[in-house]
């Protein structure tokens, strides 16, 4: 293989990345299709009245989108944080201790499968080029020029709840209102059916499972909250 194809192919962190995002935005576009379609077929058993829909429905719509971009950002910051603290140690732990981590680093070789000679030539080589880069992704598994960014995780998840929230607000509110509740039901176990198959293709797993648990799931969330609002439309004033 030529050092030309070599160039163009995409490192493994780079597409582990891409994928962890891809799968984000699936998961969050069904967090937006389930709570959303949940609530506003609640409220359209309780009410056939477009507006109250339209307000549940957006109240909804923002109100996800929000939790889940706070949400998502706070747990990238804590993962942030946390990887910038472990590399401010090594990169410490190397100017203070720089051949008890160079002992490290060819155990940590070793320990994959190299010879001890090959292991030393190995580590000594990586020191010289970037020692802390050679720690990071041999023994923390950080690249710190890739490292996660808390305002991209909450705008992607709020972006997919949003997209994913749509489309039972669209469903319950353009047709007729005896076809709103069967055409949002239909619309979303589609949907919850498409995502699942994303999802498990994504993460390696079985298609037919992983659909056959969203759609169950999304159909008893649905016929749950839709219970609820005949129940409560029937008998409160």
């Amino acid at each position: 293989m030529t050092d030309a194809t070599h160039a163009h192919e995409p490192h493994a962190t780079g597409v582990s990345q891409k994928l962890n995002w891809l799968r984000a935005g699936v998961l969050g576009a069904n967090d937006g299709i389930v709570s959303v379609a949940s609530l506003v077929v609640g409220v359209a058993g309780a009410t056939t009245d477009t507006p109250a829909l339209l307000l549940a429905g957006v109240a909804g719509l923002v109100g996800g989108a929000i939790s889940m971009a706070l949400g998502e950002y706070v747990s990238v910051s804590s993962q942030r944080d946390s990887e910038r603290a472990l590399i401010a140690k090594e990169r410490r732990e190397l100017a203070e201790m720089p051949e008890e981590e160079l002992e490290e680093l060819t155990q940590l070789y070793q320990e994959r499968g190299l010879s001890r000679d090959t292991a030393v030539k190995v580590a000594k080589e990586l020191t010289d080029h970037d020692a802390l880069a050679a720690h990071l992704e041999v023994e923390l598994h950080i690249d710190q020029d890739d490292l996660v960014s808390p305002w991209q995780a909450a705008f992607s998840s709020a972006v997919a709840f949003t997209f994913g929230a749509l489309l039972p607000l669209l469903a319950i509110l353009l047709p007729p209102p005896q076809w709103r509740v069967p055409v949002t039901v239909v619309a979303v176990l589609i949907a919850l059916a498409v995502t699942g198959s994303i999802s498990a293709r994504l993460g390696g797993a079985s298609q037919g499972r992983a659909v056959l648990r969203l759609v169950i799931g999304g159909a008893l969330a649905l016929a749950a909250t839709y219970a609820i609002g005949t129940f409560l439309g029937t008998t409160v004033v």
